[in-house]
């Protein structure tokens, strides 16, 4: 194993400074599911990022294995016991990192790494055997659980309940959910609600030359269910910018929780579901958005990874856009309204692990700093959170480790508000801070400077 030292010569004299290659996610493969094939492959590549350690301050995967390692009767991978792998496996949220910003042996090196995907893998073999919590099972179950929590008289119990110190305690005990994670409130009048009593768009569309003018919002389970606001806010921006905008009429979860719980022909199910509606509506003309960073992702590149022979995956692939990267898009060509009523001043700004992965830049940045003094201090550090990760009571405290690094920038920021792409990872970062801080969606904001 070559020192880390030695990792710029590697890449020299491999080829790696190319860009980052994804193989397709052969799931339906022979071997994907073969327990003894899969460690094999955990062996080698643990061996590799133990001669490497460039991840050791990511996730929590890394430094558990680092740290059984150093620990081990040989210091070396050989003598760690390989029960130890799982737990490995259950640290990986599936945030891409160390993929995207780290690793110099992915694809197209030698090597051919993809630690994420080899988690991925791992936790669908685990949910092969049935080796996963009930717990897990339930709280990725994004659409049961909105739908049964949203209904009147019911959706005032769950929120009682989710903000009562006695009963977080009892569901801390009963389920393992953290009594101090942060559990959003759920709504009875949803987002999908919200815009069927919209009264129709007069507008004139006008195209650019990568975007339509005419979107479809994939509202996402937490957009429609949690932070109906969130759409409500995105809808009244794209309208004042002259954007025709539409609800996706069938909507099912993106499938990001069961990708991460493993559980693969849920989130095939869910694909069945979602790309032949979305298809349609490319066909018709629309370009697609969705509010949360991750749901994004699952279009953009997971169901492409696991079903690069759908036609209509694809097709939704490339109409699929995040909503600042949509608004800058116009922006180049002419088509956003930069006539703005009010300032925001100093933003505190977390960058989302699955915005970054995109590959789109600090689009949201750029946008928020066209409003006269406004600047935007970004912080490209995770939060911890995941979707269920921090919910958890064996990983909660983790999470909050993980976030403390961006937790403590923030703190020592003068700045009034604090943003994130992903509400998520925002309400997971607030409720570390000391200096307590205004926590807006960045499209709040947006709609807040063009006094909507």
């Amino acid at each position: 194993m070559c020192p880390p030292f030695f990792i710029g010569e590697i890449n020299m004299r491999e080829g790696s400074l190319e860009a980052p290659v994804r193989h397709p996610i052969d799931w339906k493969g022979v071997d994907f599911f073969n327990e003894e094939n899969l460690f094999n492959e955990l062996d080698r590549v643990f061996d590799i990022c133990h001669g490497c350690r460039r991840c050791f301050n990511l996730c929590n995967a890394f430094p558990l294995l680092f740290d059984v390692i150093d620990e081990s009767e040989t210091m070396e991978l050989d003598s760690v016991d390989k029960t130890v792998y799982w737990d490995v496996v259950d640290n990986c949220y599936l945030c891409d990192m160390c993929f995207m910003s780290k690793c110099p042996y992915v694809p197209p090196h030698e090597w051919d790494l993809d630690f994420p995907h080899l988690m991925l893998r791992a936790k669908a073999v685990k949910f092969k055997k049935d080796d996963v919590k009930k717990r897990d099972k339930l709280i990725t179950s994004t659409d049961k659980i909105g739908k049964l929590a949203s209904i009147p008289i019911v959706v005032n119990t769950v929120n009682a309940v989710n903000q009562n110190k006695t009963m977080r305690r009892l569901l801390d005990k009963q389920l393992g959910i953290h009594p101090e994670a942060v559990i959003p409130a759920y709504h009875t009048d949803t987002a999908r609600k919200q815009f069927a009593k919209q009264s129709p768009q007069a507008i004139d569309v006008q195209a650019c030359e990568e975007t339509t003018g005419k979107v479809a919002i994939f509202t996402t389970c937490y957009g429609n269910y949690n932070r109906p606001d969130l759409v409500k806010d995105l809808v009244a921006v794209y309208q004042h910018n002259g954007i025709l905008v539409e609800m996706c009429q069938q909507e099912k979860c993106c499938g990001m929780p069961k990708l991460e719980l493993g559980d693969l022909e849920e989130v095939e199910r869910l694909k069945n579901n979602n790309i032949p509606a979305l298809a349609r509506l490319v066909d018709a003309g629309f370009d697609i958005v969705a509010p949360v960073p991750s749901c994004v992702l699952m279009f953009k590149q997971e169901l492409p990874l696991m079903f690069p022979d759908d036609p209509d995956v694809l097709k939704v692939r490339d109409a699929m856009f995040d909503p600042f990267e949509y608004l800058m898009i116009r922006h180049k060509g002419g088509l956003l309204r930069t006539e703005f009523k009010e300032e925001i001043g100093e933003v505190s700004y977390q960058v989302a692990c699955h915005l970054r992965v995109q590959n789109i830049g600090q689009k949201t940045k750029e946008l928020l700093e066209l409003i006269p003094n406004t600047s935007v201090k970004a912080h490209e550090r995770c939060s911890g959170h995941d979707g269920t990760y921090a919910l958890k009571s064996e990983f909660h405290d983790i999470s909050k480790k993980i976030a403390r690094p961006i937790v403590n920038k923030v703190d020592k920021e003068s700045t009034a508000v604090f943003s994130s792409d992903c509400p998520m990872a925002a309400d997971h970062i607030a409720s570390g801070l000391k200096n307590e801080k205004a926590v807006q969606n960045p499209m709040s904001l947006l709609k807040q400077a063009y006094g909507l």
